[in-house]
């Protein structure tokens, strides 16, 4: 596993952001995480991001150093393993104890709605850092949780190692905070994180250096040609693979982008994902046939086309 990070380094690979296989039991499985791990690296991939497709919003304080130590040892010598931490700051308090036993250049802060400022939201980040001992990965995913100065602070002291911007917009080529936050911040800091759709327009037209990908735990080589074929601005071969990827992150956009993923891994044979943590729950069956379907055409399309 990778110990140091940087921009580049951050921007080498596609950020995949995988689930967490458990078993039946809700404990960690940590042979079918090697399994999905292993798959992922094998198209190339070599950061992984485990955030809200992990549920890392539910995992228990007594769980997390087990969670830690598994995911840590079952990288790649060079691939770089990113956890995440609670939105909630006394729980992050809590969590900054273990992640100083560790090993791992950053952790990404997962997003709060609600009881938040922007202010307070900076503070809390500053503090959490100094108990952990090294740099967050900031995850904007809603309007209003942290504005541009607030964030531009924690970027020029180093508090950050990047930020992950993923909030959704009817026309991702339409985003007032985005441009704002790209004059305000040096934007090799930050990351492209709503998957393969909106990629091209974010490293293209606002000059991201990369992108997070979850169709990229099902089809990993696809998204490694994606990311080389928007910098070499091949746009013809970026569209056709987005192409190839898109029925799958439909269904994940109809439904729900963690559920569909998780199952979507189990059906493709890839790895098994077992239940998902509580407050999260399985896909319905009732879909199972259609993510299992778009999930076996995306490993054959990927197969004929590369």
């Amino acid at each position: 596993m990778i110990t140091t990070v940087n921009p580049q380094r951050l921007a080498s690979s596609v950020l995949a952001v995988p689930p967490l296989c458990r078993n039946a039991d809700l404990s960690l499985s940590a042979t079918e995480n090697a399994k999905l791990i292993r798959h992922i690296e094998s198209g190339g991939i070599r950061t992984l991001l485990y955030g809200g497709n992990a549920n890392f919003y539910h995992i228990p304080l007594g769980e997390f150093d087990e969670v830690l130590s598994c995911l840590g040892q079952s990288a790649g010598p060079d691939t770089l393993v990113i956890p995440s931490v609670s939105p909630l700051w006394g729980s992050m308090m809590d969590q900054a104890r273990i992640v100083r036993k560790h090993k791992f250049p950053t952790v990404m802060v997962l997003p709060l709605q609600g009881a938040v400022t922007s202010h307070g939201a900076e503070a809390g980040i500053r503090r959490f850092v100094d108990a952990a001992g090294i740099p967050a990965l900031l995850y904007l995913k809603n309007d209003g949780y942290m504005d541009v100065p607030e964030v531009a602070r924690l970027a020029a002291d180093k508090v950050i190692s990047g930020i992950k911007y993923a909030i959704v917009r009817a026309d991702a080529a339409k985003d007032p905070y985005l441009r704002s936050l790209c004059d305000g911040v040096d934007r090799k800091l930050i990351i492209s994180g709503l998957g393969e759709q909106p990629a091209i327009i974010h490293m293209r037209d606002f000059g991201l250096p990369g992108f997070t990908a979850g169709v990229i735990c099902v089809a990993p080589a696809a998204t490694a040609a994606l990311l080389k074929a928007i910098r070499a601005a091949d746009w013809p071969a970026a569209e056709r693979i987005r192409a190839i990827c898109k029925p799958l992150e439909d269904i994940r956009n109809a439904i729900n982008p963690v559920q569909v993923l998780h199952e979507a891994v189990r059906l493709a044979g890839i790895a098994d994902t077992g239940p998902l943590l509580p407050l999260m729950s399985n896909l319905d069956p009732a879909h199972h046939a259609a993510v299992a379907d778009a999930a076996k055409a995306l490993l054959n399309a990927i197969r004929e086309w590369m």
